[in-house]
């Protein structure tokens, strides 16, 4: 079996240690910053668009990539997409303190640093009313009254 990267949340006593597998900070991560206002979506590897396309279940810690440093430090890359007319830095800041204080009410981690990515501005989708067999909005005559 393969070995997961953990980290280290209390010092070895003798009732133990407690270790936390680094997966599970990168899905706090990512729910946090869903949970950002003007936050359109997380950015994820090409791999996992291609697997969320191929109707895999989408991860909450797609475009979340966790490290910590020998000095154990912990940073955070955020990878997202955001709503157009948004402010990029200030909804950059909000990720960047929702994902510090999220982490640090749950795991009583400090994280050193949350860089944020925005790989693109999605816009609304916007309804037409045009009848697609009707497309210049001729008056259609009924058959009976020809």
């Amino acid at each position: 079996m393969a070995t997961e990267e953990t980290i280290l949340l209390t010092q070895a006593t003798e009732q133990g240690e407690t270790r936390v597998n680094i997966r599970v900070i990168d899905i706090i991560a990512g729910l946090a910053t869903k949970e950002v206002e003007g936050v359109a979506k997380l950015r994820g590897t090409f791999g996992e668009r291609a697997k969320e396309v191929l109707g895999k279940k989408v991860q909450h810690s797609k475009g979340i990539y966790t490290k910590e440093n020998e000095a154990g430090e912990i940073s955070i890359e955020v990878y997202v997409e955001l709503n157009y007319g948004v402010s990029v830095p200030k909804v950059a800041h909000s990720i960047q303190e929702h994902v510090k204080t999220q982490i640090s009410a749950m795991m009583d981690l400090d994280v050193k640093v949350v860089d944020v990515h925005v790989t693109g501005i999605v816009s609304e989708k916007t309804t037409t009313d045009i009848d697609p067999n009707n497309l210049f909005g001729e008056a259609v005559q009924d058959e009976e009254t020809k």
